[in-house]
C-alpha cells in the first residue's frame, strides 16, 4: 500500500514538474489609458523617478520603505533602488532610453522577494486631444516563476497595479496640464487699464 502511495505521490509530482517546465517562460503585461495632457508633460512624470510616489500603485504599501537615487535627476541613466517590507520587497530601476515624448524604457530588477529582471516600456501616442500611454513589461519566468504562474494568473494580477498606476497618472499629468493652461491663460490677458 505504502509502495502504491509513492509510486502514485512520484507520478503525480513528475507530471506538475512536466506541466511547469512546457509553460512559456516569456510573459508580457500591457495596459492603456487616454491622457488628455501632452506626451511632454505625461513624460515628466515618467522619467523623473522622484515625481513616481504620486501615481506608482506601489509607493504608498510600504510607508516606511528605503529609497535611493542616482544618475541624472531625469531621463536616461536615472536610477531608483527601493527596499522595503514583504509587499514591496527591494529592487532597482534604471531608465534605459528615451525617445522624447514617444517612448521611456526602463530596466527592472527585483532582488526580493524573486530575483528577477524585466524590461519596462511606457509608450506615448497621440490621440485627439490627448496622448494614449501604454505600459507593458516583459521577463522570462525561471522554473519558479512558472510553477507560480500556474496558480496566479500573471496579467490579472499585474495589470491591475498598472491600470491602478495608470489612472493616478493621468490624474497628476492632467492636473498638471490644466494649471499650466490656465496659468497661460491668465498670463494671455490683458493688462488692466485704470
Amino acid at each position: 500500500m505504502i509502495k502504491k502511495a509513492a509510486v502514485g505521490l512520484g507520478a503525480l509530482v513528475g507530471l506538475f514538474l512536466i506541466i511547469v517546465a512546457t509553460r512559456p517562460a516569456e510573459y508580457r503585461v500591457v495596459r492603456s489609458v487616454v491622457v488628455n495632457a501632452p506626451a511632454a508633460v505625461i513624460s515628466g512624470h515618467i522619467e523623473d523617478f522622484h515625481r513616481w510616489n504620486a501615481w506608482s500603485p506601489w509607493a504608498k504599501l510600504d510607508p516606511k520603505q528605503k529609497e535611493t537615487f542616482g544618475g541624472p535627476p531625469a531621463g536616461k541613466d536615472a536610477t531608483y533602488h527601493w527596499s522595503g517590507d514583504d509587499k514591496v520587497g527591494e529592487g532597482s530601476m534604471k531608465i534605459a532610453a528615451v525617445k522624447p515624448g514617444e517612448r521611456i524604457d526602463i530596466a527592472l530588477e527585483f532582488i526580493r522577494p524573486f530575483p528577477s529582471s524585466s524590461k519596462v516600456d511606457f509608450v506615448l501616442v497621440p490621440q485627439g486631444a490627448g496622448t494614449q500611454v501604454s505600459w507593458g513589461m516583459d521577463g522570462t519566468n525561471n522554473f519558479l516563476g512558472k510553477a507560480f504562474g500556474l496558480f496566479v494568473n500573471m496579467d490579472k494580477m499585474l495589470g491591475a497595479d498598472f491600470e491602478k498606476g495608470l489612472a493616478q497618472l493621468k490624474a497628476a499629468a492632467e492636473a498638471e496640464a490644466a494649471h499650466a493652461s490656465a496659468q497661460a491663460a491668465k498670463a494671455a490677458e490683458p493688462a488692466a487699464t485704470p
